[in-house]
């Protein structure tokens, strides 16, 4: 008897451990696919914000950065009560939901708020996030790179030795206070004389920080090296469109102004790009310090 109670207690152990094994193990990608659809952009577009306004979610601005393609920017007191939990958590305070026509195809799709919770060092795993947005759009898959991350390797990404970690966020600017940064970002992206206009901003709760939403047009020499158009067009070919990685952010904490670098900013959500050969870094090699210089000075730093 007291054999058998043994052997069923280390079986049930052993299952256990498998399970939490696998749990340890899970593995995650930038980008959730909600579903496929056909029929009119504007019409699929209006339909999308009204689910996530259903679902309880802000709809804060969107922008098409191209004509087959609309994003949408998101965020919900949930997002914003964790990102104030961690250092430059409002790196993670909205989501992007993305809706690309591919053929004949309407794809949506949106920005797996578990994954950002990773990538970004935020406290917690935005678990509700998850689940309220799947319970408004749906969730047909994961997708992004062929294989994803686990939360360990997420949470310490960076694309290859040498280059930058989350923690790496170049400081583009700083002022006398919280006000008079807000105050310089908001003028800078209003006038887009360096090609950085608004899309949306996002209060983080509690604390002395906004995210911006900055898209990325032509530069202020006309050249459209950064711009999201020319980034995209190099970097997003798969099948099912990673448009959700824009828009760009700028993040204001406290009297400092801060943009990620794009080495990492890019290589979070196209883990698996290829360093050289056809859409690869090499083609947008460029990029980082042009995207860089237009935020910089975007945020009225003249001298970055």
């Amino acid at each position: 008897m007291i054999r058998r109670i043994y052997k069923g207690a280390l079986v049930a152990l052993m299952f256990m451990a498998a399970s939490l094994a696998a749990q340890a193990e899970k593995e995650y990608k930038p980008f959730v696919l909600a579903y496929k659809t056909s029929g009119s952009m504007n019409a699929v577009v209006s339909d999308v914000k009204q689910k996530l306004t259903a679902g309880g979610f802000e709809v804060v601005g969107s922008y098409s950065p191209y004509p087959t393609a609309t994003i949408i920017g998101v965020t919900n007191d949930s997002l914003k009560k964790h990102a104030a939990q961690s250092e430059n958590g409002g790196f993670g305070v909205a989501q992007r939901v993305s809706v690309t026509q591919v053929g004949n195809e309407i794809q949506v799709s949106y920005t797996n708020p578990t994954y950002m919770a990773f990538v970004y060092r935020m406290k917690g795993n935005n678990a509700d996030v998850t689940a309220a947005m799947k319970s408004a759009l749906g969730a047909n898959m994961e997708f992004g790179p062929e294989e994803g991350l686990e939360e360990e390797d997420a949470r310490e990404y960076h694309y290859k030795i040498m280059m930058p970690y989350f923690d790496d966020a170049i400081k583009i600017a700083e002022y006398g206070s919280y006000s008079e940064a807000v105050s310089k970002v908001e003028a800078g992206l209003a006038s887009g004389k360096h090609g950085a206009t608004k899309v949306y901003s996002v209060n983080v709760s509690g604390k002395d920080e906004t995210l911006f939403g900055v898209a990325l047009g032509n530069n202020i020499d006309g050249k459209q090296d950064g711009s999201d158009k020319f980034v995209m067009a190099e970097i997003d070919f798969k099948p099912v469109r990673s448009t959700a990685h824009l828009p760009y952010d700028i993040l204001v904490s406290g009297n400092k102004v801060y943009a990620l670098p794009a080495e990492f900013r890019i290589a979070i959500n196209f883990p698996d790009l290829s360093m050289m050969g056809a859409n690869s870094f090499m083609n947008i090699m460029g990029c980082p310090t042009v995207i860089s210089n237009m935020l910089a000075k975007t945020a009225g730093n003249d001298n970055f």
